[in-house]
């Protein structure tokens, strides 16, 4: 069980205690400055004539309001700092027993969903960093929050290319990056990394902390040095958990529908309401001679590498709800044909996971005939997008991880238990997160 943590005004053990920091900016998000108001660790006989707090409780001040902090075992504390550099979001670290950093080298890029908001991966984070304190930061990025969720993958995919690399200027040691989505993140990250695919920034860098090229002199292995790589950084992992990779539109994609074809096309004429997303996600969105966003996606264009830089990652996973999840379906988020679909009565789970039933890893299929996007855009061969979506996107290799939340009381709100996007409602999914961090490559 977890040891109970408390809040106390007394710093004196400060110094032999580890700690995480917490990073946090943003428009209106200022933490207490003062250093003796520290999250102590309590329990065990040398705390035994202490007073006993709350349980597995921590809380600190941030813009007025105060946040709940849960147990980590292995960290004893929590010291916060506003970054003034940051645009949203906020990054977990650990620091050493004197309050220096450790320079880790493996960021992990967390990003909500539709009407999400960073808070949404907090728990996720956390586990992240109590399996890999030396090794990781987390950042939860909150570029992409609320009502900004409606304002289109592709808008959204730029504000978290940007977000990312002003991350990687705050933490110059890190050298390998991961991305994890939920839902429409997932999506807002396959955007983001076709942005960022091969993308030198060491100048944006090297102007940062006061440096110039002397002549515009070019580094003659700088193309060596980005060649497949996302920001200048390895790429690891790339999860995605509950994303509608195929859109929503027909196929019993959405499940809220029941597969009735006419709710389906009725969603589909009214998905303006949730703004270019709802369009995007639909495939409603072709125009001006240029097929809909998510077919773009799953092809290389000239300046947007959106599958050669899905293909750089080492590993790249889907975490699907097989059953309760009326936003995504199963197929959608698994890369799966309707016919491919295992049978539940098949499928055993995990012992050490409950609600996993399912893992496996495809590899990439023999090679099919490609459409050219002009001909898709100029309807010149009528084509099914959601085939053309799973055929490319299927070319490399993905583990596919199915969950089942039956017999949760949680289960009818599967879309989110799966992220546990508070351990309150959703904490149930727990074993789902620890699935996650069990098997990330770091």
């Amino acid at each position: 069980m977890f040891k109970p943590l408390a809040l106390t005004e007394d710093s004196a053990d400060l110094q032999s205690m580890e700690a995480v920091e917490v990073e946090i900016g943003g428009d209106g998000v200022i933490l207490t400055e003062e250093p003796s108001r520290v999250i102590k660790h309590r329990g065990g006989k040398k705390n035994a004539g202490k007073k006993k707090r709350s349980k597995s409780k921590r809380t600190m001040t941030t813009s007025g309001k105060k946040e709940t902090f849960f147990h980590m075992p292995k960290f004893r504390c929590f010291s916060s700092k506003p970054e003034t550099d940051t645009k949203g979001g906020f990054d977990m670290e650990v620091e050493d027993a004197t309050g220096g950093k450790m320079s880790p080298t493996h960021l992990i890029i967390l990003v909500n969903g539709l009407i999400g908001s960073a808070e949404n991966w907090k728990y996720a984070a956390k586990q992240f960093l109590k399996r890999y304190p030396e090794d990781v930061i987390a950042h939860c990025s909150e570029c992409n929050y609320s009502m900004l969720t409606f304002d289109g993958v592709d808008v959204m995919g730029e504000r978290l290319a940007e977000e990312v690399i002003s991350v990687i200027k705050r933490h110059p040691s890190v050298q390998k990056i991961s991305f994890v989505g939920h839902s429409l993140g997932g999506l807002i990250a396959r955007y983001a990394i076709g942005r960022l695919y091969e993308r030198d920034i060491t100048e944006e860098l090297s102007q940062e902390n006061g440096e110039y090229r002397r002549n515009g002199v070019e580094d003659p292995l700088l193309e060596h040095k980005v060649e497949g790589k996302i920001a200048g950084l390895e790429p690891v992992n790339f999860i995605t958990s509950a994303t509608p990779h195929l859109g929503s539109r027909g196929h019993n994609q959405v499940p809220l529908f029941c597969g009735v074809k006419p709710l389906e096309k009725v969603a589909a004429r009214t998905s303006w309401c949730l703004g270019r997303s709802g369009k995007h996600l639909f495939l409603t969105d072709k125009k001006d001679g240029k097929p809909p966003l998510l077919l773009q996606m799953v092809n290389d264009s000239e300046d947007l590498k959106f599958i050669s830089a899905l293909q750089s990652f080492k590993r790249r996973v889907a975490y699907a709800n097989v059953r309760f999840d009326s936003l995504v379906g199963w197929s959608t988020s698994s890369l799966r044909r309707k016919n491919e679909l295992p049978k539940l009565k098949h499928l055993s789970r995990e012992e050490n996971y409950p609600h996993i039933i399912n893992v496996e890893t495809i590899q990439s299929p023999s090679p099919r005939e490609e459409l050219p996007l002009e001909a898709i855009a100029s309807g010149r061969k009528k084509i099914d997008f959601e085939e053309e979506m799973i055929r490319n996107l299927t070319k490399m290799s993905w583990e596919r991880v199915d969950v089942n939340f039956r017999g949760s009381k949680q289960r009818y709100l599967a879309h989110g238990t799966i992220q546990v996007q508070n351990d309150c409602l959703y904490s149930d999914g727990a074993d789902v997160i620890q699935h996650m961090v069990d098997n990330f490559l770091v």
